[in-house]
């Protein structure tokens, strides 16, 4: 048996949420491996809208098992806000979920760490969710953070020992915080925690599948907010690739199968940081009212613009995609024109290659295709698809060399359109 991975393809936003609580009843095992409660994962159903954080978007699905994996950073605050609302939903989430003891712990102090940094970096500012995902993957790559089993192995010495260091650290920048109500809620978070099953999940993942399990790995944000080849520096703390799916959760790289990779039939990115087709016209209000172009976790505007082959030619390739999953198209429904960027053209120079650096003059190059004026919403079938939204479809395959064989017309998680 092989694991198979679900992730992100452009900034983040894609949609990952639907597609896994819609991929889930194929699995018996969910795993999410990245990420922190910076990403907030959307799903519709049955008339609700549910956005989690940092539990897998399998919780609503038949009974099976979510992992929360060593590669995540748990907030202990967050996690109980979000853990109760779903258990005030009728879910028995500490049946069905269980949490890797070597996932790091985000402290009260990350989090101030976090906003310290950002205002230090002034015009410069990466944009930022003021989580503390930074500073707590920041502590375990310096090999002093806080990892979840250490609650149940001498927590209050090291707690307090990286505590201390942060308010050293936190004095160095002329802050003098005020924390003790926030860490008494976090108190109450560690609390809650230890009513899970706290497990070893590299084991766990491992044993499942020789048993012959199916396992779906989810990703979180997307493949151009990778630590190490997204947008640098505008980026997030982990790595956000098919390659975190292994480090992640603890897998050796044969164990990967099929590779799913999501993207929205246009373009988003939320916060800072060059986006070479971001529309600054009507034309992108458009798309971001009818999008519903917020953040999940947020609130803020995302930035809209035309697809960019570009990126997702260079995330296919890093991730080894072996699907497509296309969302929101219906998104597009209403426009006369559809643009996709398949070339940048950069001091004179036309390239299909995405560049070291995208934070440069950038001009993109753009095929016109025929819009489809079609409300897609309704749409059950394939064979329903208007000529033009397949000829759209068929040009990103060209494009793209890799089968789209999902595509979403809605929020809802019966829009969801299997092709053959």
């Amino acid at each position: 048996m092989k694991v198979d991975v679900l992730l992100g393809l452009q900034w983040g936003d894609e949609g990952k949420g639907k597609v896994v609580d819609v991929l889930t009843p194929r699995y018996d095992v969910v795993a999410r491996f990245q990420g922190g409660p910076n990403a907030g994962h959307t799903l519709v159903f049955e008339g609700k809208k549910v956005v989690l954080r940092s539990i897998p978007s399998g919780i609503f699905q038949n009974h099976q098992v979510n992992v929360i994996g060593n590669g995540v950073v748990l907030d202990p605050i967050l996690f109980t806000e979000e853990a109760r609302d779903l258990e005030k939903q009728g879910i028995a989430i500490k049946k069905v979920l269980k949490i890797s003891k070597k996932a790091h712990l985000i402290m009260p102090t990350h989090r101030i760490l976090d906003s310290v940094n950002e205002k230090m970096k002034g015009a410069g500012k990466i944009g930022t969710t003021g989580k503390g995902i930074g500073p707590t993957y920041t502590d375990k790559i310096s090999r002093n953070g806080l990892r979840i089993g250490d609650i149940l192995h001498g927590f209050e010495e090291k707690y307090n020992a990286a505590k201390e260091r942060h308010i050293s650290l936190l004095k160095a920048y002329g802050e003098t915080p005020d924390f003790q109500e926030l860490e008494s809620k976090w108190m109450d978070g560690i609390s809650y925690l230890k009513e899970f099953d706290l497990i070893d999940s590299e084991f766990y993942i491992n044993q499942q599948l020789k048993a012959g399990k199916s396992i779906l790995c989810e990703g979180a944000q997307g493949s151009m907010l990778d630590v190490d080849f997204g947008s640098y520096p505008f980026v997030t703390s982990s790595n956000t690739v098919c390659a975190g799916a292994c480090t992640g959760l603890g897998l050796a790289p044969g164990k990967i199968g099929e590779v799913y990779g999501i993207f929205k039939a246009y373009c988003t990115r939320v916060g800072s940081g060059p986006f070479p087709t971001e529309l600054f016209d009507a034309t992108g209000k458009t798309i971001r009212e009818i999008g519903h172009e917020f953040g999940a976790v947020t609130g803020r505007e995302r930035r809209c613009g035309w697809i960019d082959l570009v990126a997702l030619r260079y995330t296919i390739m890093l991730n080894g995609v072996t699907q497509l999953i296309m969302m929101k198209s219906d998104v597009l429904d209403g426009f006369a024109t559809i643009k996709a960027c398949d070339a940048y053209e950069i001091n004179g120079q036309v390239t299909r290659d995405f560049p070291f650096s995208i934070d440069q003059d950038i001009k993109p190059v753009y095929t016109e295709l025929k819009g489809w004026n079609t409300d897609m919403t309704g749409i059950t079938s394939e064979e329903q698809f208007p000529e033009e939204f397949k000829a759209y479809i068929s040009f990103l395959e060209e494009k793209l060399e890799v089968p789209i064989t999902i595509v979403s017309v809605g929020p809802d998680r019966r829009q969801t359109i299997l092709r053959n």
